[in-house]
Order: structure tokens, then sequence, then C-alpha cells
């Protein structure tokens, strides 16, 4: 799920030459002229414009973003307290007036979604009504079809296994709307192998709705015939890349393809196909029932509406956790966490959005906020929300080394810079955690990092340079002594090779 999004998000995050700057309008309104003691009216040449009186006063912008109020959280189920089939569903607002929003047709869903300013959840952090707008041209004959990418592989990743375990029909009820948006035939839901309770409840919970009538022919009695199946993977992460994954759903190897054509002209079954997340999908619904302007009323401008955070690591309560966009890092860390691990000055980095995004050091953890711009200045990203706590007993070395086995080892071997390039970082890195190498070696890493970025047909090729090059700006320092201190302790030893450990 998580290659997907970096396609879109490669051309912006150029995370190893430059800071994205972002200016903030000041939110103080212009200054007024106290109002006069005197009832009479000013000589006519003293009359302001009409145009000038007229103005309205700037609202203020929002300033304090988090915590996040019961009643306004989408996913009531996150934790499974509660019956998740189709009578605990309806009865936590699932499935209510769905007829109502299918009804008012594909145009009206996607200005919601418009208004709301959702972006994607899986990390590319494209607006989803833009992109659900590609699809609602007039038909060629072919049949449209909607792909769910459930294939969550991202490490410290995990969201969507939530939302299918314990929220099954949010998700199907968010298929009908966007596959209506969308004038999709059908959606196919691709889970990843591994999640064997999950798929089982998807599973179930689309036999129920067959049954009560709200998805197959005549979908909640509007007249719109919409089917919903369910595809398990095989467990590889590149078929989280949208076109490796229609691949797989072909019966074909999940290698991505080349772009154009482009999925929304000739996608699954050569057919018009949208593949989208499923946490983007899981909201759709309490975005038309609420409408888009409550959702927008989350966040900073351009980063709209609530999320769900994964926080792992060195935390003493790990939790995915919904809230509100734009929250800052360590209060989401503190509040629904219990904070790090001998406390926030224990701090040593934070991976902010899964293993593929750059990692940040303590002195930008501090006051960072989680969203798409904020992340993107910092040299980072979003990424999937997946928060990757490590305190001052991490090997800080020895963990981005061990992304990088993890990148070598899921490359399709289809591009030669990923294939080749994955397997040079992964071996670098594992002498680096020894220090047995030379500081000029550091470069020359950096520089093949670079040799695979942005040159491979997919966007796993910068997943895996992006968490070196991280490492390099932030803890360059720490990699030179750890040389320097090899070199010290065998001075008669030349340099030998490592290989990373399976």
């Amino acid at each position: 799920m998580a290659l997907s999004r970096r396609l879109q998000i490669a051309s912006v995050l150029k995370v190893s030459n430059r800071y994205l700057a972002t200016t903030t309008p000041s939110s103080n309104p212009p200054p007024q002229s106290p109002p006069s003691s005197k009832p009479t009216t000013p000589p006519p040449q003293a009359t302001s414009p009409p145009s000038q009186a007229a103005t309205p006063a700037a609202k203020p912008k929002k300033t304090k973003f988090g915590p996040l109020k019961d009643e306004d959280r989408i996913f009531t189920n996150l934790y499974g307290r509660r019956d998740w089939h189709l009578k605990g569903a309806i009865a936590l607002g699932d499935w209510y007036k769905t007829k109502e929003i299918v009804l008012k047709g594909s145009n009206w869903i996607i200005d919601e979604m418009k208004k709301s300013g959702l972006r994607g959840r899986g990390g590319a952090g494209f607006p989803s009504g833009l992109k659900w707008s590609f699809m609602n041209k007039p038909s060629d004959g072919r049949p449209k079809y909607l792909v769910i990418n459930a294939d969550e592989g991202e490490p410290g990743t995990c969201k969507d296994r939530e939302i299918m375990r314990h929220d099954p029909h949010k998700l199907l009820e968010g298929c009908l709307i966007a596959g209506k948006a969308m004038g999709a035939r059908a959606a196919y839901i691709y889970i990843r192998g591994e999640f064997y309770n999950e798929g089982s409840n998807v599973q179930v919970a689309i036999q129920e709705a067959y049954k009560a009538g709200l998805i197959g022919k005549n979908a909640c009695g509007t007249g719109y015939d919409f089917d919903i199946y369910m595809h398990r993977g095989a467990g590889a992460y590149i078929c989280g890349e949208e076109t490796a994954l229609i691949e797989s759903l072909e019966g074909k190897q999940g290698k991505p393809r080349l772009k154009p054509p482009f999925p929304a002209d000739i996608g699954l079954f050569g057919c018009p196909t949208t593949v989208t997340n499923v946490e983007t999908v899981a909201v759709a619904p309490t975005i038309c029932r609420r409408g888009g302007e409550w959702f927008a009323s989350f966040g900073r401008e351009r980063n709209h509406g609530t999320k769900l955070f994964c926080i792992s690591g060195h935390v003493n309560k790990p939790v995915t956790v919904e809230e509100e966009m734009s929250i800052p890092l360590r209060e989401l860390i503190e509040r629904h966490a219990g904070g790090v691990v001998g406390g926030w000055d224990n701090l040593l980095a934070i991976i902010p959005g899964g293993s593929s995004v750059p990692l940040l050091p303590k002195h930008i953890c501090d006051d960072v906020m989680m969203d798409f711009d904020a992340l993107v200045a910092v040299q980072s990203g979003l990424g999937t929300a997946a928060v990757i706590v490590m305190n001052k007993s991490t090997d800080v070395i020895k963990a981005i080394a061990r992304l990088s086995l993890f990148y070598k080892h899921e490359s399709c071997g289809q591009c030669t810079p990923c294939r080749e390039g994955t397997g040079w970082l992964a071996k670098m890195m594992y002498r680096f955690v020894d220090g047995n190498a030379r500081p000029e070696e550091i470069d020359m890493i950096w520089e093949l990092s670079k040799q695979i970025e942005g040159h491979t047909i997919c966007a796993l090729g910068d997943a895996a340079a992006w968490p070196v090059q991280g490492l390099i700006r932030h803890f360059r320092p720490e990699m030179e002594r750890r040389m320097k201190e090899y070199q010290e302790n065998t001075p008669s030893k030349k340099a030998v090779s490592r290989q990373p450990a399976h």
C-alpha cells in the first residue's frame, strides 16, 4: 500500500538537497480607527469608498490542533470493543442514509470530497476528490473498477488492518459511495495474505451486505448495481504499488508497469481503474453525512481532516489512534502512547511516516506538526503516519541497516538501479554498523542513494534511499566516530566487507 503514494511525493519531497520553505501569512487583522464619539456625518470628501467599508474582517486562523473530541471520531470501533457485524455497525451509524447519498449522484459526492480537502491516506497525499473525478467521464463501453489497496506492508504501519478487523462495514459502505462517484461496476479489495483474521471479517461483512441488499444488484434500492470482491495477496511489499497490485490481481507477477498509461485510462483488465487506500475510502461515508466543511474544519490549510496514527517503538503504550491532522508530534506521543520510554529527554530520533521516510532527530521532533506540509518542510514526510520512536538505547545505524536489508529483499528486480543498488546499500550499511569503513565512504553511499532515487519505474528505490539519506543528514558525526573507534581498536587490519545477516 505504501509504494503507490510515493510516485506522487517523489517529485515534491526531494529530501536530500533542499528545505521547502513554508510561509504563514499574518493572522493579525489590519488596524482599525477607533469609533467616533460624535454622531455627526463626516464631510463627503472624508467618506471611505464603499468597497473598503464593505470588506468583512478576516476570519482568524486556527492555531491549536488536537486533541480530537470523541464525537468527532470517525472510527468508533477501532479497538474492537463493540460488535463489528452488520447489526452492530448499523447501531454505530454505518449504512445510515446511504441510499440518499448514492441517489444524489456522482457530482455531488465528488464535490463534497473536494470541499473536505481529503488527501490520500496511503501516503501520497493526492487530493481524493480530484483523483476520483478522473474516472467521472463519459463511458467508452469499458467497465470501470475501484481497487482498494489493503496490502499494508510498510514496516511500522498498522492502521488499515484495524479498520478491516473491527470496522469492515465502514469500508464496504465507502466502496459503494466511491464506486458511485466514479461510475464503477465493481470493487476489488486486495488484502495482504497474512491478514487472515482481517480477511475473514471482511468476507463475512461482504456476505452480510449482500444478504441485506446493501450491495450487489440494485444496491440499497438505488437502481445502482455494484459488486465487491476480496482478493488475497501473497505478502509481497512491491504489490503495494498500484500497478504491481493490478498485475497481481490479473494473475501475473507483481511488477510495476511503466506510466503512462495511467490506471485511470488503462488499469485492471485494461479498463479505467482507480486504486485507493482503505482509510481514504472508509472516511467517505462520514464526510458525505456530516458534510465536507465539517471534515475541513480539522487541521491546517491543505492538511485537513482526521487521521489514524500508528505509534510504535520505544513508547510506554504502543497504539493506533485517530487524531486531528497537524497535531504536534510530541503531544501525540505523550497524550496517546504514554510518552517515550525513559522520558522525552531520552529520545534519539523518530521515523514519522513509516520506514520509507527519513528519520528526524529530537530537536526537530520537539515542535514539528504531524501533517504533509510540516514534515516535508523538515525534509521528511507524513507517509502512512506510522510513528516509529527510537530512544537513546537504539543503535540508529543498525536500525537503518536493517531497513536497507528489508528493501533489498523486497525489490522485484525489474530495474537495475534498484536491483543492484539496494544490495550495495545493505552491504555498506552493515559495514558501517561496525565502523568497518572510511569516512569518505559516507559520501560514496550518499552518491549511491542519489543514483537509485528517481531512476526506477516505481518508488521502491526512493524508499530504500531516503532512510540512508536521513541517517547521513542527521547522524554523520556518529558514523564517523564509530569508524574512528574501529580504526583505533584494529589498527593493523584493513577494512573487510561484511555481508548482512539473514
